[in-house]
């Protein structure tokens, strides 16, 4: 069955935090906002319910759900696929699919919601497109979203079509060059693939997206601590008018913050929901894969679209430094419980459509 991720929770009551400084320029937090994911959270709550005792009664172990449409043409993989997944965990796959897909069937015939390109708006439509990579020799479409390997998947789609040798190729990764986007495409063409190609994206656990972009972003990339670090720290800290900032020693809790006062439809992309990224609503995927079974998930991908028996999602560096349950633990319950509550309503849909548990907002939690 489903392994169930432990809850993180927030802070000790009577902990002490460093006061963050809200300036007059600071764009107001949209409490509005909060009522139309409110709202949803309960439909899933409902919608979920249905699938819920299914599961409990056994129901959905004698449900075959169907592979999407197209044929696998990867050549004899029956051994690999052996030593892939075993049946739990092909079990627990399939559960998640049908939970996310059932979510996201019941929240997007809402009538508030978008239901197709045209009913988004110049800026989601433009974000939308811009985040979809197309590869028409194996008919498919990829929505990437930062900080969900999608750096990996960049290198699959140019081995794919030439561009690299093979995945393991030593090279400064460009992430637009030898890539096509669904944005540089005609509008008629546009259409066709959408109905017609597979679809799929990768998602991840919100508040660990959050955590590894803070880490990755303000930690060791110097444009990035420039362009926002400087920003943030003006705008949350009492600092003297001519201090040199640097922008290099952001911390967690002036990010969060930085991240509840800030447009969603303008937020970097590396932070930017990942709902609001690939849009589930107006783009119907045919696969939703999971950050923490990347290779698996991958490899069913490639599978699928027929890519060569040669190509396989790229193996992590020994440099690679996940995030650790215990490291999320750790930043999640320093943050103050009134600044993860603003947090929540920008990032409800990530944590509702793709089955991720909310933050707990108890403090029992952290104690440990």
């Amino acid at each position: 069955m489903l392994q169930s991720r432990p809850h993180y929770g927030t802070v000790m009551s009577g902990k002490s935090f460093p006061s963050i400084k809200r300036t007059m320029n600071a764009s107001p937090v949209r409490r509005n906002s909060a009522f139309l994911p409110s709202i949803l959270t309960f439909l899933v709550i409902v919608a979920s319910g249905g699938l819920l005792l299914l599961i409990e009664k056994g129901m959905l172990s004698t449900v075959e759900n169907p592979l999407p449409r197209g044929s696998i043409r990867r050549g004899d993989r029956t051994h690999q696929d052996e030593r892939l997944s075993s049946p739990a965990q092909d079990l627990d796959s399939q559960l998640l699919q049908d939970i996310r897909n059932r979510t996201i069937r019941t929240m997007c015939s809402q009538k508030n919601m978008p239901h197709n390109i045209n009913s988004l708006s110049p800026q989601q439509r433009r974000i939308l497109l811009q985040h979809i990579l197309v590869d028409d020799q194996y008919r498919f479409l990829y929505c990437y979203v930062p900080k969900v390997a999608c750096s990996n998947w960049k290198k699959v789609l140019k081995v794919l079509n030439g561009a690299l040798e093979n995945v393991n190729v030593n090279v400064k990764m460009n992430h637009f060059a030898d890539l096509t986007f669904l944005s540089s495409l005609k509008p008629e063409e546009i259409n066709f693939r959408l109905k017609h190609y597979f679809k799929f994206m990768f998602v991840r656990d919100p508040m660990e997206r959050l955590l590894s972009a803070y880490k990755n972003k303000f930690g060791e990339i110097a444009s990035y601590q420039k362009k926002y670090g400087v920003e943030i720290v003006k705008r949350y800290r009492d600092v003297a008018q001519n201090a040199h900032i640097t922008g290099d020693d952001v911390t967690f809790a002036e990010f969060i913050q930085y991240l509840v006062d800030e447009d969603v439809d303008r937020m970097n992309e590396h932070w930017m929901p990942m709902y609001n990224l690939c849009q589930p609503c107006v783009v119907n995927y045919d696969f939703i894969g999971s950050h923490d079974r990347i290779e698996e998930d991958s490899e069913f991908v490639l599978q699928h679209v027929g890519a060569p028996s040669y190509v396989h999602f790229p193996v992590r560096q020994t440099w690679y430094k996940p995030v650790t349950m215990e490291t999320l633990y750790y930043y999640v319950c320093s943050l103050p419980q009134t600044l993860l509550t603003e947090l929540l309503p920008k990032y409800i849909l990530d944590f509702s459509f793709f089955a991720y548990p909310l933050p707990n907002t108890t403090s029992e939690f952290c104690r440990h």
